[in-house]
């Protein structure tokens, strides 16, 4: 599903559906200012198309826009600005939607079919709207070009779109067709994203429009700095009876940036004036004994156990050698990284990109068995001594000046990668070059042309299949291919392609699984990623904070039920 929020020291990120624990309480009251507190420069994408973050989307979901459908708090998908969760008669080939009444933009603009239809288009301009989840790209039914890719080239060029308007067409101004290229019968649940969320072609700014989206949720901003403050105000133009999720409780939701992640434990604990009604993005590892231990505290706090998997993917372009890769696998220190994460905090120690939630695609990854959790000197130094004569050179470069490590700064992070440098110099002879970033702009970077060698990151399905996790995080259409294992490792990818074709195409559920479960295991097999911890995430609210509870769906607060006294 989406990419894990880099944003504190804890990881924290976004998905489906497990059983959360609840926090808070009680009947929310209208009024006050609800404050977001957070380490990153700015949110790295409100624009909804480019949204694929998984707290940046319960964010702007629950304010800003939104989608066809959603998620309840139980993780059911429920009908948002449809009337109802998406009709299908030929197995998930077409699906068809209807638009609510009533439903408008901040303008007071009416919410008309061929909004949805255009906003879903921009996702075909991967030049301009970058960063989003490629589904629509992948599954709707338009041919493939001459280059590989769509032969839709998205609105800007206007390239291809008779052939998009096959695929999507507005019957009228509130039903909406759309067929794809192979039935998928919970193609419904890609909805719930932010890329259905509607957007009139006569607002679209291009690449400007991230900064100051059109709201068609309860709030609108009224003023973005970043590095410094996001203010959101009420849509007044916003009409409640067509909208039965959003509560919209606070007057005010003002999001501060640019915070030291101790800063903002010290203020939400303390929850003094304004910062009674704040909540952050996580808990940084040497405040959770404290806050859990404590029995005022642990009242207003969340731990659970979320739906991403942790690791750090390999960039094969750069370090296409299988053996080095082997050495990374075998030399990291794993235990120290549950450790630093928090220890019983942390999670379980992960085995792929595939987590348990997903009980018809999880299987345990085999060909493991002798991994030693403290890192292995003796496996890891045969596996460069291995690769001294299968490639040379990539053994220079690991072993003189080195493997780029990119990272999301903060202090945690900062000695994350310090296990790295350490484990790896000691059992392999690797030299790990720390590369941090700004936690804003980390994935807008490393998906972009300065990745590193190797990059942190978490990931999570969209909804309730590995058809999220394995075709997005390594084909190069994916949305996510950190790894680039088409480019850097070849011949083993043409294998892995078939699965993913393969899996695509199948229509029995289980028998997909055992496809998705096959496609982790080769990605595994050949160290495409690093695969750490299946993680959980902890949370602390201020006092005045009300109707807080983690939301499996996107591994967050969600904002449609907060309110602050």
């Amino acid at each position: 599903m989406r990419k894990t929020a880099m944003k504190v020291g804890v990881v924290l990120a976004s998905t489906a559906l497990l059983a959360g624990c609840a926090a808070g309480g009680g009947a929310g009251e209208a009024g006050g200012t609800l404050y977001v507190l957070t380490n990153a420069e700015q949110i790295l994408h409100l624009d909804p198309q480019r949204n694929y973050t998984g707290a940046d989307m319960a964010f702007a979901g629950a304010t800003i826009h939104r989608a066809l459908v959603t998620y309840d708090e139980k993780g059911n998908i429920i009908p948002d600005l449809a009337t109802d969760t998406g009709r299908t008669s030929d197995a998930g080939k077409t699906w068809e939607f209807t638009l609510r009444d009533g439903i408008t933009y901040e303008d007071g603009s009416a919410i008309v079919c061929d909004d949805v239809k255009y906003g879903m288009s921009r996702s075909f301009a991967t030049d301009v709207i970058t960063d989003g989840p490629a589904f629509m790209v992948s599954y709707l039914d338009i041919p493939v070009g001459e280059d590989g890719a769509s032969a839709y080239k998205g609105p800007y060029t206007g390239e291809g779109q008779e052939l998009y308007d096959d695929a999507f067409k507005c019957t009228d101004d509130k039903n909406m067709v759309i067929r794809l290229n192979k039935p998928v019968i919970d193609f419904n649940g890609a909805f719930t994203l932010l890329i259905s969320s509607p957007v009139p072609a006569s607002a679209d700014t291009g690449e400007s429009y991230d900064d100051r989206p059109l709201a068609s949720g309860p709030y609108k901003i009224e003023t973005y700095e970043k590095g410094r403050e996001l203010v959101l105000v009420r849509n007044e133009n916003w009409d409640p009876a067509s909208d039965p999720i959003r509560k919209a409780y606070p007057d005010q939701i003002v999001m501060e940036f640019a915070l030291d992640p101790k800063v903002i434990d010290e203020r939400i604990i303390a929850s003094s004036g304004p910062d009674a009604n704040a909540i952050s993005y996580g808990i940084q590892l040497e405040n959770l004994g404290r806050v859990f231990d404590d029995p005022e505290l642990s009242k207003r706090a969340i731990d659970a156990y979320d739906p991403y998997s942790r690791y750090t993917a390999v960039n094969t372009k750069t370090v296409p050698c299988v053996e080095v890769r082997k050495a990374l696998y075998y030399g990291l220190d794993r235990d120290a990284l549950l450790t630093l994460a928090g220890g019983k905090f942390a999670g379980d120690l992960g085995d792929g990109v595939i987590k348990p939630n997903l009980p018809l695609d999880y299987k345990k990854v085999t060909g493991y068995d002798d991994l030693v959790v403290t890192g292995s000197k003796e496996l890891a130094t045969a596996w460069m001594d291995k690769a001294k004569t299968a490639c040379p050179e990539v053994y220079a470069k690991a072993t003189t000046t080195g493997l780029t490590f990119d990272y999301a700064v903060s202090d945690a992070a900062d000695k994350v990668a310090g296990v790295w440098v350490s484990s790896l110099e000691a059992n392999a002879g690797i030299k790990i070059v720390p590369n941090p970033i700004e936690p804003g702009q980390y994935y807008g970077i490393v998906l972009g042309d300065s990745q590193g060698d190797l990059s942190t990151a978490g990931w999570g399905p969209d909804w309730l299949n590995a058809s999220t996790v394995v075709p997005a995080l390594f084909t190069p259409d994916g949305g996510f291919d950190l790894s680039h294992a088409a480019e850097g490792d070849a011949e083993a990818y043409a294998e892995f392609a078939d699965i993913v074709a393969n899996g695509k195409a199948e229509v029995n559920r289980e028998a997909q699984g055992a496809l998705w479960a096959a496609g982790n295991q080769l990605a595994m097999d050949r160290v495409w990623v690093v695969p750490t911890r299946f993680g959980r995430s902890q949370y602390i609210h201020g006092t005045g904070v009300q109707g807080a509870y983690f939301w499996d769906a996107y591994g967050w607060y969600n904002l449609s039920t907060l309110s602050v006294k």
